[in-house]
């Protein structure tokens, strides 16, 4: 792919095809404003599904990631189409009549998604994301999966997966860069090198109060998670200025880590609170330190 891709989330069911409209238009605005537009190859749409109760934010039942797709392609045009979707609440036969409609519908990347947080295994127990890059090896180019540098067996569970046919990975979040030295290790034991879809996210000051991020990468117990954390409370608490210079040093320090090490290398650019003219001035001086496509490559 060797892309940049934009994340949108779906919005509310509720809210109608004409809220859906609107945010899009307002987000090729808001990359139109800040020359981000020819630099985006992909918009990312995740699938949205009810997770754990305790998420900051409530989360209410979400446009489906097709459809919003339909409407983006018309605000975005010559963008391609990638999204998330989980897979466990599927069987073979209905799992694989949305990969088709799916493809149909211009998408040319998928990431398979497992079970989310909170909901219990014995009611995911459809198929695994590592059956699914299996299963659709001559459907979908593309066949991506979730990468958490920080979990623990990361190494051997990442291995398997590639083992199995995926061809890039979708990280968490990156709030630190221990997605270096988690992929040099990865190299120094494989020949795999699928590759690495690097996420970024902007940190706005109402995460200060809210902590929807902190939940997004929080996993109890782990201390390196906890200095994440620790990261993107600063950020909250900084100024614009500082929060733009903190996660722009990130970037280039990970971009240049992973650089090294022979991994194709693709960038997905999200904003958990909704995009703003911050996060997109953000987005556009981590670009302008490094990009995987030519600013000039679309119109």
């Amino acid at each position: 792919m060797r892309t940049v891709a934009l994340e949108l989330v779906p919005p509310e069911i509720e809210c109608g095809e004409t809220d859906a409209a609107r945010t899009s238009t307002a987000a090729a605005e808001h990359c139109d404003r800040h020359g981000l537009t020819d630099r985006i190859g992909h918009v990312m749409i995740p699938g949205i599904v009810p997770e754990d109760a305790n998420r900051p934010v409530a989360l209410a039942p979400r446009l489906d990631a097709l459809d919003f797709w339909e409407v983006v392609r018309e605000s975005f045009h010559g963008v391609s189409g990638l999204c998330a979707q989980v897979t466990v609440f599927d069987d073979e036969q209905h799992l694989s009549e949305r990969v088709r409609r799916l493809r149909a519908a211009g998408i040319d990347g998928i990431t398979f998604v497992g079970k989310p947080h909170g909901v219990p295994a014995a009611d995911a127990a459809g198929i695994t994301p590592e059956d699914a890059v299996a299963m659709f090896r001559d459907a979908v180019p593309h066949r991506g999966i979730v990468l958490i540098p920080t979990r623990r067996g990361e190494l051997d569970r990442f291995a398997g997966k590639c083992e199995r046919g995926a061809t890039f990975a979708l990280t968490q979040l990156l709030y630190s860069d221990r997605i270096v030295n988690f992929l040099r290790s990865f190299a120094a034991r494989t020949d795999h090198r699928p590759e690495i879809l690097l996420s970024f996210g902007f940190v706005p000051g109402i995460e200060a109060r809210t902590r929807l991020i902190d939940w997004l990468v929080h996993d109890d117990g782990n201390d390196d998670v906890a200095q994440e954390q620790a990261f993107v409370a600063h950020l909250a608490a900084s100024s614009p200025r500082q929060r733009r210079g903190a996660l722009v040093d990130l970037y280039r320090r990970i971009v240049d880590g992973v650089g090294e090490l022979g991994f194709p290398m693709s960038v997905n650019l999200e904003s958990p609170y909704g995009l703003s003219d911050g996060a997109c001035e953000t987005f556009a001086a981590m670009l302008d330190y490094w990009s995987p496509r030519p600013a000039t490559a679309t119109s």
